[in-house]
């Protein structure tokens, strides 16, 4: 499917028959057998990453690859090791054996020390993506408390001046010329989720509240006109006003880097199921358009929608020079967006984002972005982008675009068993 063509679906006023006009009874039995071919190779692969991987031990989450194709871990201080647990337990929800429910729970559990952690903003990747996948599957009487201890921790980097959720502690911005103080990046509405859990589970509303204020902050100060983003807004630690917008993983201060974009179309439609406030649900969808707009043909995109772009001038901290590999695809942009239009359509009701989520899931799990069996060190995507400016993860498997990508496999299936 062209992209010329989504975008003309995309202005099509349909009816509410059309949006919700169910699947032939062939199409189904065929969209049934696609969802249980990619679960099949998907837990094909899980297993022969668990044999390397080994037990748990709290130092060894699956992350990416290395250059010379060997799989890459990390310890749980990082940002990601809650990734790993969550891919586990969306492969319990897709197959319904125990095998990857006792294995989730194994690596899930290896992870309650950070429930106190508050070094940086991404314990809600960390500990939502775990143990809130873990007490919606498989309850268990430790899991709310720790969830709720861990929305506690992530709350202490909430400042009144700011309204924001401080993302990361000081750090030099790329043109080593500047520190940002208090750096707020895109990527902290995705952490907004067990906050509204706690909320909910607690009854204690500061999380509730805590996390609306940090959106409507990030709202008005880090969307373009156009509804594309930046990546970094550094705010004053006494005033609370902005003192800089800017990047530090994208290819300059006014590109739009495609996987922050994604963090905001996923964080913004939750945010607005949890909310139901329609601002949140506008910039939801003006957010879409702009990512829909700069697609290529597959739905892929490049890690920056700048990044080689005819007449484009890169401003601020640019890597044009230092960094080649313009063209390169992120596939983890592209599994986030995937995973967040099939509850943006279910929230809105709109049928054309279900639709295009379901083109954007084949093309991922085509052999253009699907590993064969027992390569890409056993994760599931190709193709994906970490950092180009760190020089880090580049055209490698990102742990979170398995997650993602498993998490819309999931949605997808729930939606194909309502039909």
């Amino acid at each position: 499917m062209k992209i010329t063509f989504i975008l003309a679906c995309l202005l099509v006023p349909f009816t509410l028959h059309a949006q919700r006009a169910r699947l032939s009874p062939s199409d189904l039995e065929t969209e049934r057998a696609f969802v249980e071919t990619c679960t099949r190779a998907a837990a094909e692969q899980t297993e022969l990453m668990l044999r390397a991987v080994g037990e748990p031990t709290g130092r060894n989450y699956p992350r990416t690859m290395s250059n010379n194709g060997r799989l890459v871990t990390t310890g749980m201080y990082d940002w990601t090791p809650g990734f790993f647990p969550g891919s586990l337990w969306y492969l319990y929800e897709l197959t319904g054996e125990t095998k990857w429910r006792d294995q989730a729970k194994r690596w899930t559990e290896t992870l309650a020390p950070l429930q106190t952690f508050t070094g940086h903003h991404d314990l809600g990747f960390m500990m939502y993506c775990s143990y809130g996948n873990a007490e919606r599957l498989a309850p268990d009487t430790t899991y709310n408390p720790i969830l709720v201890r861990s929305a506690q921790s992530l709350a202490t980097r909430f400042s009144p001046r700011t309204q924001t959720i401080k993302s990361w502690n000081r750090r030099k911005a790329w043109n080593d010329t500047t520190t940002w103080y208090y750096p707020v990046i895109i990527d902290n509405m995705m952490n907004l989720e067990m906050l509204f859990y706690a909320s909910r589970v607690s009854g204690d509303k500061r999380y509730y509240d805590i996390a609306r204020q940090h959106a409507e902050t990030t709202m008005r100060n880090h969307f373009r006109k156009d509804f594309t983003t930046y990546h970094v807004v550094d705010y004053d630690t006494l005033s609370g006003r902005v003192l800089h917008r800017a990047t530090c993983q994208g290819y300059s201060d006014n590109s739009t880097w495609a996987r922050g974009q994604a963090w905001a179309i996923y964080g913004y439609t939750m945010t607005y199921r949890e909310t139901r406030d329609p601002r949140f649900l506008r910039v939801a969808e003006k957010a879409t358009a702009a990512y829909l707009r700069r697609l290529p043909s597959d739905l892929v995109p490049r890690w920056d929608f700048n990044a080689g772009m005819k007449g484009y001038r890169p401003e601020g901290s640019s890597y044009a020079v230092r960094f080649p590999g313009t063209e390169l695809r992120d596939a983890s942009a592209a599994a986030i967006v995937c995973s967040a239009l099939f509850e943006l359509g279910e929230l809105t009701g709109k049928r054309r984002y279900t639709r295009l989520a379901i083109e954007m899931l084949h093309s991922l799990a085509s052999p253009a972005y699907t590993a064969r069996p027992g390569t890409n060190a056993d994760f599931l995507l190709t193709h994906c982008v970490g950092s180009i400016p760190h020089e880090n993860e580049i055209d490698k498997p990102l742990v979170y675009a398995d997650y993602y990508y498993l998490e819309a496999l999931c949605r997808y299936k729930r939606s194909l068993e309502a039909e």
